[in-house]
């Protein structure tokens, strides 16, 4: 298992010209430049706590909202990591995470299955994060998973601060990302199928 596993996207439309490197392998070293202070934060968050390097380059059409820029990330970030994964044989699969950031507490539990699936349960009582709308997270995370086909489920157990609930929400997938795309022991596929 000597493969350093990365993936590339360039994604090009009318609303987005976006490049994602990642290196599921990597330090966690992180290259983020969005135009959204507040969504480079948390890639750089998620980046940092999955261990997997990500290099995200975007130019989107900020002059309309945010909501172009943060869909077409995910669908690149969750094309990309599917690229890095391959036949996403050998792997733990499986990942689960509770993420405390002060007064809030987030929990992911996913499964790098093919099956892409979303359950999200939070609320935010703010619009925003700065340029960053908080309904966004939920968008993000949607087409991240359904790209990368990934069964997730992600629950804000609580919580009153947003910038710390999005953060514990980015962390936490993080880290039970960083859990499901480490081999098992012995290169086998956790399936009674044989194959993901």
């Amino acid at each position: 298992m000597d493969k350093v596993r990365t993936g590339e996207t360039r994604r090009e439309t009318k609303e987005t010209d976006i490049y994602v490197c990642v290196q599921l392998d990597g330090r966690g070293s992180a290259d983020i430049d969005t135009g959204i202070g507040f969504f480079d934060h948390m890639l750089t968050a998620f980046s940092v706590h999955s261990g997997i390097s990500m290099t995200v380059k975007v130019k989107g059409d900020l002059y309309v909202d945010c909501h172009h820029t943060i869909e077409d990330t995910g669908i690149s970030l969750g094309q990309a990591l599917g690229q890095a994964l391959g036949k996403k044989s050998g792997i733990v699969r499986y990942g689960t995470a509770y993420i405390p950031m002060d007064e809030s507490l987030a929990m992911c539990s996913l499964d790098i299955s093919n099956r892409p699936f979303l359950v999200f349960n939070a609320e935010f009582k703010n619009q925003s994060c700065g340029e960053y709308d908080l309904c966004m997270t939920e968008e993000f995370f949607r087409a991240f998973a359904f790209n990368a086909g990934i069964t997730m489920h992600i629950n804000l157990m609580y919580g009153s601060n947003d910038h710390h609930k999005a953060e514990a929400i980015y962390k936490a997938v993080a880290h039970a990302l960083r859990e499901a795309v480490e081999f098992t022991a012995d290169g086998s596929t956790l399936s009674t199928k044989g194959v993901l």
